[in-house]
């Protein structure tokens, strides 16, 4: 399982918020480009680039993270806002590996479906999940669908995979929620990218043993609580 660091961005600076609240962000840095070059230098496999602006509704950072991906030769996913198949075709024509969509893809996955046979193996499902229940619209909402719900309509989808990042534990650096971690991963008909209060190589080597394919890291890499480029197998668990 690769260990994938998360580039966030909000008001065009990386930051690391607290369970998605706006303002209770723990790291600023000023440029996102140079924060992703960091990570590659360290020898990141993987990029997870978010766009917490387009989330919230604001101005995108669509031209970063297109630099971003020309620039370092490591593949990318990017995330945050996605609510067109414009913006889709855009960034995958820009080198993306995968699109992550969520709210519009919950809310309407008839969408999502025409998204995912548009460019299978290339989109992923966010289902963040906030007690219990899918949160939508930057984890301010929750959706009207059930999570066995969306999994039922996702069984048949050429999905590259699902995005759950568990906002109960996310951006806290007290670990994951191992038995909603492997609930979730064991239900889900795709495979499973994991996020959310990865704080140890053990929390890593849970997810892996769940049978996750990677785990989105953020605040404890970013102050170095994991530092996976320093293991045995770098960024692998």
């Amino acid at each position: 399982m690769r260990m994938i660091p998360a580039v966030d961005v909000m008001d065009h600076q990386v930051v690391q918020l607290v369970g998605g609240v706006p303002g209770s962000q723990q790291i600023v840095m000023p440029d996102p480009l140079a924060v992703a070059g960091m990570w590659v230098e360290k020898g990141a496999p993987y990029l997870h680039l978010v766009d917490l602006d387009g989330a919230f509704g604001k101005e995108n950072n669509i031209p970063i993270f297109k630099r971003i991906i020309r620039e370092y030769d490591v593949p990318a996913e990017v995330g945050g806002g996605i609510r067109d198949s414009e913006t889709i075709d855009e960034l995958i024509s820009a080198g993306a590996d995968r699109v992550v969509v969520g709210t519009k893809a919950v809310k309407e996955p008839e969408w999502l479906e025409e998204m995912a046979d548009r460019h299978p193996g290339h989109i992923v499902l966010s289902m963040d999940t906030k007690g219990g229940l899918i949160a939508i619209k930057g984890w301010q909402e929750s959706a009207a669908l059930s999570v066995e719900d969306m999994f039922e309509r996702i069984r048949d989808m050429p999905l590259a995979a699902v995005l759950n990042t568990n906002v109960d534990v996310e951006g806290q650096r007290k670990g994951i929620d191992e038995a909603q971690a492997r609930d979730f991963i064991s239900r889900c008909p795709a495979k499973v990218i994991a996020s959310g209060g990865v704080t140890s190589r053990r929390d890593a080597e849970i997810l892996a043993d769940a049978g996750a394919e990677g785990a989105v890291v953020g605040l404890a890499m970013y102050t170095n609580v994991i530092s996976p480029w320093e293991w045995d197998t770098p960024w692998q668990a």
